[in-house]
């Protein structure tokens, strides 16, 4: 049996934040039209889940894609810190474009993509509700 190929570790993470979907680029009444109750001036917030998939080798020492402890500390450095709790309109990253959950995912991937101990960053999934997620991965 052999043991080339690439295996792949998934992890979840929950943060909380809060955002209003609104952009300038648009009308008051373009705004409500496009973001509905999610254009309200005092924003609304979500319980996120995070989820990030790396893929690689397995060490032949550990028998690990990536480290747990450490794929964990490059999470909570780059994401969890910056963004639970927090309001994403007032981040930087989200000065020039509308914080919706889709900019949200390309983001955390941005942030995680040259962060990792090992591995390769597959792909990262954010649940906002139970009806509603967003994928982001290296090909798109």
């Amino acid at each position: 049996m052999s043991n080339a190929g690439k295996a792949y570790f998934g992890r979840r993470y929950m943060m909380s934040a809060s955002h209003r979907l609104h952009t300038p680029a648009l009308s008051a009444e373009e705004n409500r039209a496009a973001y509905g109750k999610c254009n309200n001036a005092n924003g609304h917030g979500h319980n996120y889940v995070v989820e990030v998939l790396v893929g690689g080798a397995v060490d032949a020492d550990t028998g690990m894609v990536v480290d747990l402890v450490e794929l964990d500390g490059a999470v909570q450095e780059r994401v969890l810190d910056r963004f639970d709790h927090a309001n994403l309109n007032h981040d930087p990253l989200f000065a020039d474009r509308v914080p919706t959950t889709e900019n949200l995912c390309r983001t955390v991937f941005a942030l995680l993509r040259d962060a990792l101990p090992a591995g390769e960053l597959d792909h990262v999934r954010i649940e906002e509700t139970e009806n509603n997620f967003f994928e982001c991965s290296a090909g798109g």
